[in-house]
C-alpha cells in the first residue's frame, strides 16, 4: 500500500478523521488497514486492529495485567 497514513480519533461505533489518509496501522500486528476496511478498534486505548484475532490478542493482554 503506497498511501498516506491517516490519524483518527476512535469513538464508539465510529471514528473521526484528524489527518486525512488512506490507512492506519494495526496496534498488534503492524499491518496496514485501509480505512475502508477498518472495523475493529479500542476507544480507550485509541488503537486499531486488523481483525478480530488481533483485537482478541490485545484484550487478553489487557486482561492478564489486571
Amino acid at each position: 500500500m503506497n498511501g498516506i497514513k491517516a490519524k483518527l480519533k476512535f469513538q464508539p461505533n465510529t471514528f473521526e478523521i484528524i489527518k486525512e489518509g488512506d490507512y492506519v496501522v494495526c496496534a498488534v500486528s503492524g499491518k496496514n488497514i485501509p480505512l475502508s476496511d477498518l472495523t475493529y478498534w479500542n476507544v480507550e486505548l485509541q488503537e486499531a486492529y486488523y481483525s478480530p484475532k488481533e483485537a482478541k490478542i490485545r484484550f487478553e493482554q489487557i486482561k492478564s495485567k489486571k
